[in-house]
């Protein structure tokens, strides 16, 4: 990727600190248009907060959040974020149980407000539904569903704000194998069918190395590494940092 090419979002030297915790340490990131960019690290690493910093759902401590090299939403709330493009989804799914899935996704969409133009061919609820194979439920309790439907659920309404930056936290977490590929596979087809920034956290390092083009390694809360799955798994400092046989076993 160009480093001259101005990023979508572009984190500053990113600090979140608790107390005396440093939970993210001056951690730079440069995302651009179309990237599919997963973040690994072990447990504690920082990955979470990190997301939470850079969607406005906690101020970082230090440092800068940038959307298109000059708008600056460092400490702004996550509804400034949604409105600049800028959409994420929770290792725990948030979705309104007693309301139907059309108005979940309903929901997103005034979120952002109305003046975010739409992603082409994802003009309406309907639209996102259907793209997320849950066309047929729209009228159904968001409560009914399965929990890997649910996951689904949050990314049509995360994709109800109208995003060019969407954030997947933990997606796959709790879905049995045959779900998590299938996720994957979907997840690098929406980025591809609608030219998203996509980054995506995820614990089943096997599968993300498998569809993502580019991986962000944090280890207690420093960035390692940032390359392509080849390069990264071949990182001496990834290796012994983060389950070194499971990485070993990508090489």
């Amino acid at each position: 990727m160009n480093d001259a090419v101005i990023p979508l979002l572009e984190a500053r030297a990113l600090t979140v600190r608790f107390g005396g915790l440093t939970a993210v340490d001056a951690v730079s990131a440069r995302l651009h248009a179309g990237e599919l960019v997963g973040i690994i690290g072990p447990n504690g690493a920082g990955k979470t907060t990190f997301f939470n910093a850079i969607s406005g759902v906690i101020a970082p401590t230090s440092g800068k959040l940038l959307v298109q090299g000059t708008i600056d939403l460092t400490g702004r709330g996550p509804h400034h974020y949604a409105a600049h493009g800028i959409a994420r989804t929770f290792q725990t799914p948030r979705v309104m149980a007693e309301m139907t899935l059309a108005d979940n996704v309903r929901f997103g969409m005034q979120f952002a407000g109305r003046h975010r133009t739409p992603i082409a061919g994802l003009k309406s609820e309907g639209d996102i539904l259907d793209m997320l194979g849950l066309g047929t439920l729209a009228d159904r309790l968001a409560a009914d569903l399965t929990p890997s439907q649910q996951r689904l659920l949050e990314i049509g309404m995360a994709l109800g704000t109208r995003p060019r930056v969407l954030l997947l936290d933990e997606v796959a977490a709790g879905l049995t194998e045959a779900e998590l590929d299938a996720m994957a596979r979907r997840i690098r087809s929406l980025r591809d069918a609608h030219g998203l920034t996509v980054v995506w956290i995820e614990h089943a390092v096997t599968t993300l190395l498998r569809y993502v083009e580019r991986v962000l390694v944090l280890h207690q809360g420093r960035k390692i590494a940032d390359g392509s799955p080849a390069e990264v798994v071949r990182n001496a400092e990834v290796v012994e940092a983060y389950l070194g046989d499971e990485m070993e076993g990508q090489a």
